[in-house]
């Protein structure tokens, strides 16, 4: 057996290395996004999340009323008016999971401020302890305004919890911050097109 000439490396040497190892794996996914080859869309772009913005146009055929695309995956909201001069994007809650998932095309048919609630049938037989009907207010969920979709029982609408957002953590509907569902209800008017992706 040959004797190596090497020395066992000292302290400083482990230290040095397990640091410029830390160094290392913490730029490495920023070198890997850089050699990533363009995606053909230039409409998404790469991100280390699963964050992405979207191009009206890969979804709708007109900016008719403005319209809203609420992307499930990345959990983000965002909007174009209809003159194509306002585009807003807002992170979201998403629901819990696929089967309380709803995709597709619908519209806005209602706007509320100081929305009430009321669980629908099917989540009051998943949480029978919860109440019949909360008024508007700090323990409403549906937050300080709501969008109503054409689809029934399903909203764009504000929340008083903000752990939500960036969550899928709603019962089918999308929330945003409060502060921002008051700014997309100021520009979203009813009739806006709305898609859930």
């Amino acid at each position: 057996m040959r004797k190596s000439n090497l020395a066992p490396p000292g302290r400083r040497q482990v230290i040095f290395t397990g640091a410029a190892a830390v160094l290392l794996a913490s730029v490495t996914p920023g070198w890997a996004q850089i050699a990533e080859p363009r995606l053909t869309s230039p409409t998404l772009r790469p991100n280390a999340s699963s964050f992405r913005v979207n191009d009206w146009r890969d979804h709708f055929d007109t900016l008719k009323n403005g319209v809203i695309l609420a992307d499930t995956t990345s959990m983000m909201l965002q909007f174009w008016s209809e003159d194509g001069t306002i585009a807003k994007l807002y992170p979201t809650s998403v629901p819990l999971s696929d089967d309380l998932t709803r995709l597709g095309y619908t519209k806005v048919v209602r706007k509320l401020i100081g929305p009430s609630w009321a669980p629908t049938p099917a989540m009051k037989l998943r949480n029978p302890e919860w109440p019949d009907f909360v008024g508007p207010g700090p323990d409403n969920p549906l937050g300080t305004h709501a969008l109503y979709l054409s689809w029934q029982y399903y909203r764009v609408h504000g929340t008083n919890d903000t752990r939500k957002i960036g969550r899928k953590s709603s019962n089918g509907c999308i929330g945003l911050y409060n502060e921002q569902i008051e700014e997309l209800f100021a520009l979203a008017k009813v009739g806006t097109q709305v898609k859930l992706i």
